[in-house]
């Protein structure tokens, strides 16, 4: 929705206010810390598509034109991108819980859990706002949490097969790394597209379909 509010080419206030309008009932108004909720809500939603960082512009404006003649199933590809550009965190999860998959069948909140407050430091806060991105990959379906609660195995999978939506996802990847590099070997298998099947693709042509 948020996409689509911002493709129709509403301004910024007019997608917060519509988004508010949209989502505004499944937060208790009575309640501080529901209001508060909802504000965070609504900063997430718009630092993904309308409130972009200047230095995603170019990435949000290329999505916007590809996402139009692509079904609308794949759309997720889209979101994933941006919000893992937005919010390099939501990158580090999925690229450890990528990781995992490729070596078992399930994972366990507590193994991702680790593995990033190696990466960030042990602070609870971490711990908490995994298990908050681990919780959107199961409501997204790209996770499925076993009948063992804090037990994960792999959800639905999206084959991508346009040249141009591959060079888009790896130019997402390489903006939540810290130094902004990577070879493109290590591109082509990142494990925070863990939710996709990329088509394979050569580096030289990976390279010629982006500026």
């Amino acid at each position: 929705m948020r996409r689509s509010l911002v493709l129709a080419g509403n301004d910024e206030k007019a997608v917060k206010d519509e988004l508010e309008r949209l989502i505004s009932s499944a937060f208790d108004h009575s309640s501080s810390s529901k209001r508060g909720s909802l504000s965070k809500t609504l900063t997430i939603l718009l630092k993904t598509w309308a409130r972009v960082h200047h230095d995603i512009y170019s990435l949000r404006d290329s999505g916007l034109e590809l996402i139009q003649n692509t079904e609308k199933n794949n759309h997720i590809v889209f979101h994933w991108g941006m919000i893992m550009a937005a919010y390099p965190f939501w990158g580090a999860v999925a690229e450890q819980t990528g990781r995992l998959l490729r070596l078992q069948e399930n994972v366990t909140k507590s193994q991702i859990q680790r593995r990033l407050q190696e990466q960030y430091g042990e602070r609870e806060t971490v711990s908490r706002a995994a298990g908050r991105v681990l919780q959107s990959f199961v409501d997204w379906s790209v996770l499925y949490e076993t009948d063992r609660k804090g037990i994960y195995s792999q959800g639905v999978t999206y084959s991508i097969d346009n040249p141009q939506i591959i060079s888009w996802l790896i130019e997402a990847d390489l903006h939540r790394r810290s130094n902004g590099s990577a070879s493109i070997r290590e591109l082509l298998a990142c494990t925070s597209l863990f939710p996709f099947h990329l088509k394979s693709i050569s580096a030289e042509y990976l390279v010629a379909m982006s500026s």
